[in-house]
């Protein structure tokens, strides 16, 4: 018999990483599962919210991942979709990652449950005119930024390659260690201090170093001029050469992200799992360095403490250390409270067209191409904007309209947050047609999103996070995963990925958590697990 019969995981949070490691132990173990989550929706940040027929997609959620593990394992979930004409149907071959022909494949008209190869375009709104995202030092780009401040960007750059920042402190000094100093200033502080309200100085350089890690000027002027270049369309999805900023395909359900999770948990019910909605958890109950129950208020406010063997958290890890029952030392205690999460508002718009466009082959206006654009200008609030109908063409109702998600990065404090729906409604539309995107007069209708926790932040007492993290991982049958689980920017797969660590941990006997923090860490990490 296995050392895992008969016992249960309580996960707490149904997003990527929850979900994941559910998934991981109903069909790797005997173990029996227990999900619990907070709100009605499946997949945390990663759901998808239904408003009239038009779905959004809450901060934009590109399938791509550089683990094939991660890959293999959303496409046997959803497959991918079918063309049309039945002659070009897309097929996905595992070991090469390439997208071909074949005779096989699910009916696009017929199936919902599938996966779209979608094109990545993002572009910053600056100046009142588009720039390429990430900046290429392309003409178009020098010839908007203009002679004098292309001339102070390339000085600027020469001298922090000659007179480079050791091991920088901040933000603001990976940005110009990076990119100098002129471009730092041109298109990166203000944006970012944007979205996380606070100085670049402010943040530790491990954000940047988390997420834009590969990315340089080089790279970025090597970039374009590959794509400058004559080139055959290889159809290959995995894009393993180029920096994650820089990808030009990803996969994206028909219906959002969200659909990924809604099957997955179907999928878990149909094991035997259990995901309970509408329990929000508030404590630990523990024996010495062991984990025994959680306790979780259900929505008609009855208490319930649930006991299990194995406890795997995604909920905020300051919530998290205020819900354990034994005395927390004061440093430890003291480190939690000082994390800071930066808020999220998102307002959807039903607009009739946008005055922003992009030439069709013969030169006549469409729809701009992007799927989410980053709002440079200083004299509005909101930080970008997705257009919903580049993501996937079934997340809009009526295809004649353009559904439009404007993103506002705030703290729960903020006045903005606790504007009414309607006036937020009424701002976003302001703000839009103040910067020329769309005409007032053209808004249908709106929606109103507010997310808290979105992003933990890198100040406050993250410096001291590791001591923190010791505390934490000191309780052997707890395992911290995802985004807030371990107070850790991740993309989704990355929060896959430590799921997917954990749940192998239990099924080896291994104690030490380390490899848990070392995914998207270490860039020969994921290779290495490939290997194994």
């Amino acid at each position: 018999m296995s050392e895992t019969s008969g016992k249960t995981a309580v996960i707490i949070g149904a997003g990527p990483a929850g979900l994941t490691a559910a998934y991981e132990l109903a069909n790797k173990t005997d173990i029996d599962v227990l999900v619990l989550e907070k709100s009605q929706l499946m997949g945390g940040i990663a759901c998808t919210v239904n408003y009239k027929g038009n779905r959004i997609d809450i901060g934009g959620h590109r399938f791509f991942s550089k683990s094939d593990r991660v890959m293999d394992w959303w496409l046997d979930i959803l497959p991918l979709q079918a063309t049309k004409d039945g002659e070009a149907e897309i097929s996905y071959h595992r070991k090469s990652r390439t997208v071909g022909t074949s005779e096989q494949g699910p009916d696009p008209d017929e199936v919902d449950e599938v996966m779209l190869i979608r094109e990545r375009t993002s572009r910053i709104y600056y100046l009142r005119q588009f720039f390429d995202y990430p900046i290429s030092l392309s003409f178009d780009t020098l010839s908007k930024l203009g002679l004098m401040r292309t001339i102070r960007i390339g000085l600027s750059y020469v001298k922090a390659t000659v007179f480079p920042i050791r091991n920088p402190k901040n933000l603001e000094e990976f940005f110009i260690s990076r990119f100098g100093r002129e471009l730092y200033l041109t298109f990166f502080k203000s944006y970012t201090e944007k979205v996380w309200g606070t100085r670049c100085t402010d943040i530790s350089a491990e954000w940047g170093a988390q997420r834009i890690k590969g990315l340089s000027i080089t790279k970025a002027v090597l970039h374009f001029i590959k794509q400058a270049l004559p080139k055959k369309k290889s159809g290959d999805i995995s894009q393993k050469g180029t920096e994650t900023s820089l990808i030009e395909q990803f996969l994206y359900p028909k219906l959002g992200p969200g659909q990924m999770w809604e099957v997955v948990e179907k999928r878990l019910r149909e094991k035997g799992a259990e995901v309970r909605t509408g329990f929000n958890v508030t404590g630990l109950v523990t024996d010495g360095k062991r984990v025994t129950a959680v306790t979780a208020t259900s929505e008609d406010g009855e208490e319930h403490t649930i006991s299990g063997d194995y406890f795997f958290s995604t909920m905020a890890v300051k919530d998290l250390v205020r819900g354990i029952d034994q005395e927390v030392p004061a440093e430890v205690r003291e480190i939690s409270e000082g994390l800071i999460y930066r808020d999220f508002v998102t307002v959807g718009l039903l607009v009739n067209k946008l005055k922003i466009h992009d030439k069709g082959e013969g030169g006549e206006p469409q729809l701009v191409r992007d799927n989410w654009i980053y709002i440079q200008e200083p004299d509005v609030l909101v930080g970008r904007l997705q257009i919903f109908n580049n993501w996937s063409p079934y997340l809009v109702a009526d295809p004649d309209k353009v559904w439009i998600g404007l993103e506002y990065f705030c703290n729960d404090t903020d006045e903005l947050w606790s504007m009414a729906d309607e006036d937020l409604v009424e701002l976003a539309g302001k703000e839009l047609d103040h910067i020329e995107i769309i005409d007032r007069a053209d808004v249908l209708d709106g929606v109103v999103l507010r997310v808290p926790k979105t992003y933990p932040a890198y100040f406050g007492t993250y410096d001291r996070f590791d001591e923190l993290r010791a505390y934490l991982d000191s309780f052997e049958n707890l395992f911290l995963t995802g985004r807030n689980g371990m107070h850790r920017y991740n993309n989704q797969d990355h929060s896959m990925l430590t799921a997917m660590v954990a749940v192998e941990n239990i099924i080896e006997g291994r104690t030490d958590k380390s490899n848990l923090w070392d995914v998207n860490t270490e860039d020969e990490y994921l290779e290495e697990k490939e290997e194994e």
